[in-house]
């Protein structure tokens, strides 16, 4: 698949998108998922990680191993790390109440990152969690933990940034599907202890780097997700609300 035609699928999903969690919505499970590659190639590797709420004990494991032949193009995160998250969901016993995802929620140029585009494949509510904008404006954010700005896209809300702990950069949140944003953060702070990154994500990256690891031939280090460059990133993240973001993990 071409990127145009991958921004086009985007496009007409985006419509499918609920925007509120389901009647009777509790959190007693949460998954998370994340994936990565080997370098220089294009292994990838997933892992998703089940807690439960809000104790946080890890209830299930999950890995999946694979090929990742769409390019790494920014707000396309879905089309090169979907189909080996998937994999990895599909193989857990239980369904999770919700899913957190290293990426965007609707905090996109077309409102379909990739917390949001699993969501509605799974047809699970999902949350998008990442380190840094991909798009949007916000206000500065209180220093104090669960501080929180909403962040704003062309008028509209589509998440917040959230300070999950005091002395630390605020993570990205936004709603996938199934999902809005006062939830969303919630559920964030609901499973951030005492790390930046919240514990269900932070365990499935653990799990997904130790795949790369065992994987990698010695002595190679391992790869890190493509980033814009330094002065940009220091210029994006988290200033006043008049300064824009343009992050690569969608």
């Amino acid at each position: 698949m071409s990127p145009p035609r991958a921004a086009a699928v985007q496009d007409a999903l985006a419509a499918e998108r609920v925007p509120a969690p389901p009647p009777g919505f509790a959190v007693r499970t949460v998954a998370a998922c994340d994936a990565s590659y080997l370098p220089g190639s294009d292994r990838v590797f997933a892992a998703v990680v089940v807690c439960s709420y809000p104790d946080l004990e890890v209830r299930e494991r999950r890995t999946a191993r694979g090929r990742s032949t769409f390019p790494y193009v920014p707000g396309l995160l879905t089309f090169r790390e979907g189909p080996i998250l998937l994999r990895a969901l599909r193989r857990l016993r239980r369904r999770p109440d919700v899913l957190l995802v290293d990426g965007q929620g609707i905090a996109h140029p077309r409102g379909m990152g990739l917390a949001a585009h699993v969501g509605i494949l799974l047809d699970l509510p999902s949350v998008g969690c990442a380190k840094s904008l991909l798009a949007g404006e916000h206000a500065p954010v209180g220093r104090h933990r669960g501080a929180w700005s909403p962040l704003r896209l062309g008028g509209e809300v589509v998440g917040a940034v959230v300070r999950t702990r005091e002395g630390v950069r605020p993570v990205v949140v936004s709603p996938g599907h199934r999902m809005d944003v006062e939830t969303a953060v919630a559920v964030v702070l609901g499973c951030s202890r005492g790390y930046r990154i919240p514990e269900p994500l932070r365990l499935c990256h653990a799990d997904a780097g130790r795949l790369r690891r065992e994987a990698a031939p010695e002595g190679r280090p391992p790869q890190r997700r493509a980033t814009a460059d330094a002065p940009t990133r220091m210029r994006a993240r988290y200033g006043p609300a008049s300064s824009a973001s343009r992050e690569t993990r969608s």
